[in-house]
């Protein structure tokens, strides 16, 4: 694989704002960026980022069930050697073991409060990027040097075998763990023509299946979107059970009328869903159910002023609508306008799903479509970012992505014959190929930011390819000894606690699935 990793626009940048290509192979990345980091460490005064909270956050929070219930706190996944660690402030080149799990490679090898300070017989070089913002976006320092290690010990000259070194109780030691060689790495041409990604979203959709609900559910709409949508693309009749068990379960839970808290959210999963479901399969029972939900959407779409909720003036001042055309045509969490109102990633939402169920024969109401659209235009700045409400960030702004994926994919499958919409998809997809490094730190829910981030980005071969380049290490450090994926730490934690590797099962297996192109939402994209 080639990893682009070069500095586009050499030292006049700050490092947070480097854009870094590389296009050399993973044998010789390691010691390219060794002569990166000296380079950069005489350029700059480079200041270690480590995100978390006084409160302990991100490390102190806790999975209450599944496989990570035991771990004890949100740490970094060290790919399928089994080693959980932290960040360490004072030692920004260094990583803290936590937990390591029984019988992985590391198990009865690596132990908890051993300080790895290197992997693949180099030391660890570069200080550490985390966090949230465009100075820190990005997995550089120590957790990209293992990744990198951890995948050049699979290939054939690798053997399999990955050497730690780490210092325990003040003496150094170099550990050697026994990897081996059938998961091998990713193809240069990863997601496409790649055994082990078809190998790994086979077994997370096996995962999925085993780990869905009695009621068809996987907990939450991120799961609950993206689960459905790689078993559906995955083009396995064995699954399609799955898959109509949690459409069966999002037309249940649905109705014209709810009034139920946060509801939104999963009133546009079960559109997406249900439409694809439909699409794929023609089952004229889901169309009246995707109607109650169109009539939902409908009445909790944010129109007029006289939604509003009076206390919004109390609770929210500084987002009370300034005159009719502000926030018109978005959705918020709630139905009309509560709180801080619409924002722009529940409003892409809406669009693609308006898009979608107008491919299913559903009569949408192309003045409210055109409303969403025109939210999400406000809401765009100059180079395609899409912030968080319909107000534009700086010119030159950017952080996390789905917001922007979400629009892109809206905008691309819009059935209104103009073509504005194509050309807002290829801007917003191409931002996203600009700047991929906050693909897996989004805020909210990170997971589903992931999952749209990478629909917008496939729109354009090379966006999505300079995503998945510069995120081959979450890829890799994201994936356990068990098979199944981990939710890394971010800036947000929606999803994690519940169950810590359902979501980032479900979102990998569905942007895996991508290349297949059995989705409305991905068709004809990547060919």
């Amino acid at each position: 694989m080639s990893l682009h990793y070069l500095l586009k626009q050499g030292p006049s940048l700050p490092p947070g704002e480097l854009t870094m290509i590389f296009s050399t192979s993973w044998q010789q990345i390691l010691s390219f960026l060794l002569n990166v980091s000296l380079t950069l460490a005489l350029t700059f005064s480079v200041q270690a980022q480590v995100h978390y909270l006084g409160n302990g956050s991100p490390w102190s929070r806790k999975a209450e069930t599944g496989p990570d219930a035991e771990v004890g706190g949100w740490y970094y996944n060290l790919g399928t050697t089994g080693i959980r660690v932290q960040l360490i402030a004072e030692a920004p080149k260094h990583l803290l073991v936590k937990y390591v799990f029984e019988n992985s490679p590391a198990w009865e090898k690596i132990q908890p409060n051993d300080t790895l300070i290197g992997a693949g017989h180099h030391l660890f070089t570069t200080t550490h990027k985390n966090g949230y913002g465009m100075d820190k976006f990005g997995p550089d320092g120590p957790i990209l040097e293992f990744a990198i290690a951890l995948e050049n010990c699979q290939s054939e000259s690798g053997k399999g075998l990955l050497s730690i070194t780490l210092v325990r109780q003040g003496k150094t030691e170099v550990v050697e763990l026994d990897i081996g060689q059938n998961n091998k790495g990713y193809a240069n041409s990863f997601p496409f023509n790649c055994q082990k990604t078809d190998r790994v979203r086979k077994q997370l959709c096996d995962y999925l299946v085993e780990h869905q609900d009695k009621d068809g559910s996987w907990g939450i709409p991120p799961q609950n979107t993206f689960a459905p949508l790689a078993l559906l693309a995955s083009g396995e009749k064995s699954h399609l059970e799955a898959v109509k068990k949690n459409v069966k379960m999002h037309a249940k839970t649905t109705k014209s009328e709810d009034n139920s808290w946060l509801i939104n959210w999963r009133y546009m999963a079960a559109a997406i869903v249900m439409s694809e479901y439909y699409l794929a399969t023609g089952e004229k029972w889901v169309l009246k159910e995707l109607e109650e939900v169109y009539t939902f959407l409908i009445s909790s779409q944010y129109i007029n002023m006289e939604q509003i909720d009076p206390k919004v003036k109390e609770t929210h001042p500084h987002a009370y609508p300034k005159d009719n055309t502000d926030s018109h045509g978005g959705w918020g969490h709630n139905p009309g306008f509560e709180g801080y109102g619409p924002i722009s990633m529940l409003t892409a939402q809406g669009a693609l799903a308006f898009a979608l169920m107008h491919r299913c024969g559903i009569d949408i109401d192309q003045t409210r479509h055109q409303a969403a659209y025109e939210f999400l235009r406000r809401s765009a700045g100059a180079n395609g970012y899409i912030w968080y409400k319909d107000q534009a960030a700086g010119e030159n702004d950017w952080a996390d992505m789905g917001r922007t994926g979400a629009s892109a994919i809206a905008h691309q499958l819009s059935p209104y014959q103009d073509n504005y919409y194509s050309k807002r998809a290829h801007l917003q997809a191409k931002v996203i190929g600009d700047h991929p490094q906050s693909f897996p730190d989004t805020h909210g829910s990170p997971i589903m930011g992931m999952g749209y981030a990478a629909i917008g980005a496939c729109i354009l071969p090379n966006s999505f390819n300079d995503l998945m380049v510069a995120n081959r290490w979450w890829f890799i450090l994201a994936e356990c000894h068990d098979g199944s994926f981990y939710y890394q730490p971010n800036r947000d934690n929606a999803g994690y606690g519940s169950d810590s590797r359902i979501s980032a099962s479900a979102v990998t297996a569905f942007i895996f699935s991508i290349p297949k192109a059995n989705l409305y939402l991905t068709k004809n994209k990547l060919h």
